[in-house]
């Protein structure tokens, strides 16, 4: 397999972007897109949190075949140097790095970008693949190309800079990103205030919907009457769930790349991530007032016995569970440090503030705002240390918790319900990269529900 490796910032990501990689999808088996990490060269790189970059980039290359947006270095937040990025993929099959002409500038010489800045880059220049995209006016001196590599003229207008200078003046950018782009941006603020927003007002008005539907809930079939079939999905402008917060969490797991908000009408139980559907057919459908609430997700690793790692994303919650009758005997760490060398309990968890309301609150924890930059970490029926029952957690937090007698006292791992299988360790943090944008109808915002559960008790 050809595989082109097309890096850059892309902050944000415009149409010239887009049309690269369709060029680059003519020629190659498959596109790599890979949105870089901080760069200590390019300080505009941390203009906006990387969660949104991430965003962007799935919205600006989604639905281009053989294109893949790869979003490892925004979620480990590092920067991949081309020959790291030549030995990750090289077992893939033929790579092929995508360049502009300013780095082979001076190459027949030894004086290019790539031989004199790059990490390793004399002998990426001797042995690599390269492509090079040559622009009008751009001339090249044959003499200056790579051994290996291959030249495709491009006729693409448009830059990053542009598009943040735009934004910056208040000026359009319509002709420069697509339209999902520019609404992400516009939602939240992107590029103009120095910190963006987690939630904006708008409106579902006419807007078209795909259909994520419990089908074991018999429940559902009346909300689909009322709500409609959706269109497909290349089309949609936001996913419709029906079902229960359960239907929510699996519809979220398996589509939130699709980077589309979730509007979901409860048909089961609490529905905390729901609306109610007396509220959201009090108007025609979709609803004209609604809140768009971007929450942020758990990256997770879980150790297995054999040392493995696997990774997950959660939206709401991750835990540690006894298997057994025995208690669970868990250490914890907090970036790093020790906090509870010993913790016996039915298990432990961490979750979002969005995730607050569920689980960690059956095991006694307040519930968050949804908008509170904090997450928590919960006991489970915790004997040891006495009387510690939970933690509140800064978003820049790490969490690792570890069996201290994986023979006698195993655990099993859960992300939002669904089960891990056993596991050693479990190593959590907010996500750089996964978010999921959950809409709520105005009347009856996140907030509202949030209020109501703290103030039960004397209602």
């Amino acid at each position: 397999m050809r595989i082109a490796i097309f890096g850059g910032s892309f902050n944000p990501p415009g149409r010239h972007h887009r049309a690269i990689a369709e060029t680059l999808a003519r020629e190659f088996d498959e596109v790599r897109v890979i949105p870089c990490g901080p760069r200590p060269d390019k300080s505009v790189t941390d203009s906006i949190p990387p969660v949104y970059r991430a965003a962007l980039a799935d919205l600006a290359f989604a639905g281009l075949p053989k294109v893949v947006v790869d979003l490892f270095d925004l979620e480990q937040a590092t920067f991949s140097r081309n020959w790291e990025l030549q030995e990750r993929f090289a077992p893939m099959g033929e790579v092929w790095h995508v360049v502009g002409t300013d780095l082979i500038a001076g190459g027949g010489r030894g004086a290019a970008p790539i031989q004199t800045s790059w990490a390793k880059g004399e002998e990426l220049w001797k042995t690599a693949r390269f492509v090079v995209l040559q622009r009008p006016g751009h001339d090249i001196d044959p003499n200056d190309l790579p051994p290996h590599s291959k030249l495709i003229p491009l006729n693409v207008p448009g830059s990053s800079t542009e598009i943040r200078e735009r934004l910056g003046r208040g000026e359009p950018i319509d002709d420069l990103v697509l339209p999902r782009v520019r609404d992400y941006i516009d939602r939240y603020g992107l590029y103009r205030a120095p910190i963006p927003g987690t939630w904006a007002r708008d409106s579902l008005h006419d807007a078209p919907f795909l259909v994520c539907s419990d089908t074991k809930n018999p429940k559902t079939d009346a909300l689909a009457e009322k709500t409609g079939a959706g269109v497909s999905d290349g089309d949609a402008k936001f996913i419709n769930v029906l079902g229960g917060d359960g239907a929510m969490l699996r519809c979220i797991r398996e589509h939130w790349r699709k980077r589309l908000p979730f509007f979901g009408i409860n048909a089961g139980n609490l529905g905390f991530l729901m609306n109610a559907p007396e509220q959201v057919f009090s108007e025609p459908f979709p609803p004209s007032d609604v809140i768009l609430r971007q929450l942020p997700m758990l990256y997770l690793e879980f150790e297995g016995a054999n040392g493995e790692t696997r990774t997950s994303y959660g939206f709401n919650d991750a835990w540690l569970e006894r298997s057994t009758s025995q208690s669970a005997w868990l250490q914890v760490k907090v970036n790093g440090d020790v906090r509870i060398a010993k913790l016996v309990s039915d298990g432990a968890l961490v979750a979002t503030a969005a995730g607050s309301t569920a689980y960690a609150r059956s095991m006694g924890a307040s519930p968050l705002l949804a908008d509170t930059p904090a997450w928590l970490l919960v006991g489970s029926n915790v004997l040891q240390p006495a009387h510690w029952r939970s933690a509140l957690l800064s978003i820049d937090s790490t969490v690792e918790i570890r069996n201290l007698s994986p023979d006698k006292r195993p655990v099993e791992a859960f992300v939002d319900g669904h089960s891990m299988d056993e596991v050693v360790a479990l190593r959590a943090r907010i996500s750089c990269a996964a978010a999921a944008e959950l809409v709520f109808c105005a009347s009856h915002d996140m907030a509202d529900k949030i209020a109501a559960i703290q103030f039960e008790a004397g209602s």
